[in-house]
């Protein structure tokens, strides 16, 4: 097929306006402030209506995807979300977490092809909760809904992803969740094959996009390769084989759209620079991992110790330093009243 015709039949139209936003468990605990960023970004730089809902819940990705929860009981939550979307007056979901992303993805894709399901389903939904509900119009990732807003980020940004001394655009490598990508690839921006949706971001915001062997390999997380103990090194020695091919491009930072993905390529670094002594940068800081809220956070001004970067394992400040991006080390682990926090412990290797 011709590239571009092949390119045409992976876009989607992405809603940017009267959103419900269904959280994910997982980013909520590695990083925290990623969402927060994202709703504070969307409705308050961006003017856009996005509704957070307190009751909703999780969608049992890891659950059933690491065969604990069976298919139907997932459906059936699932099913309860869309009611809460109908419940709010809504018709477009904005999905957190690429596990929930696919997961609802595989779900929608079940009724279209067994309406008997879906009709079983609601039968499930209504004995259990007396609720009923509506199929949503549309379910964007909210890396989507980011890359479809990028240009607007990039008229109110005060930074750019420039190297301030050197005027060279910020080197990047992106990581793209599979769950995002290669479950349903007719429903994502580019494809498995062409992904834009972190790529658009980094060029639109100055920076570089550099392609690597290991680009598309999977960071490892898989489930049950970290949830069994005894798997963890194989999830670790996939993230291993990413950095190995990254390295020699000198990358400044690492972009990713999934929560495992983000946590794993930070944390592993960790691991990897305790076990063997190594990291993956020319001086021995490790290479940054950022989600992409907390990117656009930084191009848009925002503060980055209330983005939550202090919590990550590999520090940016030397990413903040090359940006110009002023920040205050006294207040990186202090209070929202300024008050000094207990120190954590610093690593053997990975210098902080």
């Amino acid at each position: 097929m011709n590239p571009k015709k092949m390119w045409n039949t992976y876009q989607k139209e992405i809603p940017e306006n009267n959103l419900y936003y269904a959280r994910s468990c997982i980013r909520q605990n590695f990083f925290p402030a990623s969402e927060f960023i994202f709703l504070d970004i969307m409705r308050n730089v961006l003017g856009k209506y996005v509704f957070d809902d307190p009751n909703h819940t999780t969608c049992t990705g890891i659950g059933y995807h690491a065969d604990v929860v069976p298919f139907d009981t997932t459906q059936t939550v699932i099913a309860r979300q869309f009611s809460l979307m109908t419940e709010a007056g809504l018709e477009n979901i904005a999905v957190s977490c690429v596990t929930s992303f696919g997961l609802y993805t595989e779900v929608l894709e079940m009724w279209r092809h067994h309406p008997e399901q879906l009709e079983r389903i609601r039968k499930f939904l209504y004995k259990a909760t007396k609720r009923e509900f509506n199929i949503p119009k549309s379910i964007a990732h909210t890396s989507d809904i980011m890359y479809s807003c990028k240009g607007f980020i990039a008229e109110k940004s005060k930074y750019s992803l420039i190297n301030k001394d050197t005027g060279e655009p910020l080197r990047a490598v992106e990581h793209i969740g599979c769950h995002y990508a290669k479950m349903f690839p007719s429903n994502v921006v580019g494809g498995a094959e062409f992904p834009r949706v972190l790529a658009g971001m980094i060029e639109s915001w100055g920076g570089q996009v550099i392609d690597y062997p290991e680009r598309r390999h999977c960071c490892g997380f898989g489930f049950r390769n970290y949830l069994v103990q005894a798997n963890r090194g194989y999830s670790v020695s996939n993230s291993q084989k990413k950095f190995e091919s990254m390295k020699p491009y000198k990358p400044d930072f690492i972009l990713t759209n999934c929560p495992g993905c983000a946590m794993f390529m930070d944390k592993w670094q960790y691991l990897i620079a305790e076990m063997e002594g190594e990291t993956y940068d020319s001086e021995g800081k490790g290479i940054p991992v950022l989600t992409y809220e907390e990117l656009a956070g930084l191009v848009l001004g925002y503060n980055p110790w209330d983005l939550g970067l202090q919590i990550h394992q590999v520090q940016c400040e030397g990413l903040l330093d090359k940006i110009g991006i002023e920040y205050n080390p006294d207040l990186k682990y202090a209070d929202k009243d300024g008050n000094p926090l207990p120190l954590p412990k610093k690593p053997d290797i990975l210098i902080q």
